[in-house]
């Protein structure tokens, strides 16, 4: 259950933060900027944390289901966990976010994969540190 709610905790929060970044970047608007802009940002940012919660707590809660799965099976260790949780969420937010318009291309595929496997990753190594995971199973002989 702490599983869940460490993805839930953070996968909103940083992805929310990442998926702004991003649409900013998209739109053009780190070409002009200044202290000022950045504190609107961040102003952004924290009017805008409700929804990214609202919207964001479902997908991170698959995510973090997907990391439990993966838990019990023996042969896959910690970081590969990581990698593949990682792998799994970048591709879901990459078609969820990108367009496929004639503005898409490689760099909106990658930032836009990066707002599902930055947040999945930091919620899965955090899990390992400081969650007691369950140890799988002895194969019987």
């Amino acid at each position: 259950m702490k599983r869940y709610l460490v993805f839930a905790l953070v996968g909103p929060f940083v992805g929310g933060f990442l998926l702004l970044l991003t649409t900013t970047y998209q739109s053009g608007y780190w070409t002009q900027t200044s202290l000022e802009e950045v504190g609107k940002l961040f102003a952004v940012f924290f009017k805008s944390l409700q929804y990214s919660y609202l919207f964001g707590v479902l997908p991170s809660l698959m995510i973090g289901a997907v990391d439990d799965i993966l838990i019990h099976v023996r042969r896959i260790r910690p970081a590969l966990r990581m990698l593949l949780v990682g792998l799994f969420a970048f591709v879901l937010a990459a078609f969820t976010y990108g367009s496929r318009g004639p503005d898409s291309g490689a760099v909106q595929f990658i930032l836009y994969g990066l707002v599902g496997f930055v947040p999945s990753v930091l919620s899965s190594w955090i899990v390992h540190h400081y969650v007691e995971e369950p140890q799988p199973a002895a194969a019987a002989s």
